[in-house]
């Protein structure tokens, strides 16, 4: 089982920068994947980035060039750096990761709690 705590989320004005962090604790043989999604009222869940084992990353294209995603393997961390944050960002903001189990290696899927940001003025 992964366990995935949270933090960084809150209120900023237009413009502003915030950042989210995800940090995996728990007994798996190795985590893959990590990224960040995100929920706004009345809207699905939507991929905001990604950055997988090797480093390599993707991001939505309505944060390219605002938002960063960056992992800390030693501390089994991922970071969203989020900057120009517009008030369209609001939204709940939830942790994932791609963890093989330690016996079968099998690949399953974890998700934080959920982390509120709201932009706005």
């Amino acid at each position: 089982q992964v366990q995935l705590v949270e933090s960084g989320g809150g209120l900023v004005q237009p413009g502003g920068s915030l950042r989210l962090s995800c940090a995996a604790s728990g007994t798996f043989f190795s985590i893959n994947a990590m990224g960040w999604y995100r929920q706004a009222p009345g809207k699905q869940r939507e991929l905001v980035a990604g950055v997988t084992s090797g480093g390599s990353t993707n991001y939505a294209d309505s944060v390219k060039g605002r938002f960063t995603i960056s992992r800390d393997n030693a501390k089994n961390t991922v970071y969203l750096q989020m900057n120009s944050l517009k008030p369209e960002d609001t939204a709940v903001y939830y942790c994932h990761v791609e963890a093989l189990d330690p016996i079968w290696h099998r690949l399953t899927n974890y998700w934080g709690q959920g982390i509120q940001v709201t932009v706005s003025s």
